[in-house]
């Protein structure tokens, strides 16, 4: 993918960490001005700041612009976009990943009578709510490019019980969401498409996880079971699919769908970093 996006704009949301910086640094690899949002300026409990995963991106290749934004303010989201107009005059590529991973830990595999009335506000407004008010701003930016990508990272918790009942309503409306819009723009030459990703190694699940007797290090979900961190894929793994699509001059013919990073990887013959695709052993 080297070069495949150069002189590309791309905005992703809530890149300080997980998934958001490996889709963030896999775009500036390939060549891209990304700009990234979130929250965190100031190291915390996770690795990770904005200002880590610009520098990131420019070291991979691309050019990496930190902007701070809590997506709970529509105001910051529009000065986001009102910045990129002001700087670069288009959009190429938005991916729309912000997500209160850490609030949603509070409240794994809880039934819906159990959570706090806040947790619906949370999951369904930093998710489908702000992927909705960030494809706002950004669609006259990506229509005067002439056509472009959204990205909307989803979730199988859409179409099966994952987590609890907000979680899936949560992902079932940003897959809805992404199949209407992708209608509307389609006349505009934008395709918006879904990303399932599979168990994704972020710092928060690493942080979470339990080392066992046997040298692993698994994930204990309450209701769920055990999960092998080793299998899962890593944020950068997400991070190739979006690129190739990207990429992809026909990804006009992929849009209002769902695709899992599995089935990208598939299609445009991908890896993840070890070389090996999520699940598979890596070669001692």
């Amino acid at each position: 993918m080297n070069g495949a996006l150069a002189g590309k704009i791309a905005v992703v949301t809530g890149a300080t960490r997980g998934v958001g910086k490996g889709i963030a640094l896999e775009l500036g690899a390939a060549g891209a001005t990304v700009y990234v949002t979130g929250r965190t300026a100031e190291p915390g409990p996770l690795p990770g700041t904005l200002a880590e995963t610009a520098a990131e991106v420019t070291a991979l290749g691309g050019t990496g612009i930190a902007v701070r934004c809590d997506h709970h303010d529509d105001a910051q989201v529009e000065a986001v976009f009102t910045r990129v107009a002001e700087e670069a005059g288009r959009l190429d590529v938005l991916v729309n990943n912000v997500f209160s991973a850490p609030d949603l830990a509070a409240w794994l595999n809880r039934p819906f009578w159990d959570l706090p009335l806040t947790a619906w506000d949370e999951v369904l407004g930093i998710g489908a709510r702000s992927h909705y008010v960030a494809s706002v701003f950004a669609a006259p930016l990506l229509f005067a490019a002439g056509g472009g990508l959204i990205a909307n990272i989803s979730s199988s918790g859409a179409a099966a019980y994952q987590q609890n009942t907000v979680y899936g309503v949560g992902k079932a409306a940003v897959d809805k969401m992404t199949a209407d819009m992708a209608l509307e723009l389609r006349d505009r030459g934008v395709a918006a498409v879904s990303i399932w990703p599979g168990l994704v190694r972020t710092e928060l699940l690493a942080f979470a996880g339990r080392a066992t007797p046997d040298g692993r290090t698994v994930l204990d979900i309450p209701g769920a079971g055990e999960f092998d961190l080793a299998a899962a894929e890593s944020p950068r793994f997400v991070g190739r699919g979006v690129a190739a699509l990207a990429a992809d001059p026909a990804v006009l013919t992929r849009s209002g769908r769902v695709h899992t990073t599995t089935d990208l990887a598939t299609h445009y013959a991908f890896t993840d970093l070890d070389g090996t695709l999520p699940g598979e052993v890596a070669a001692s």
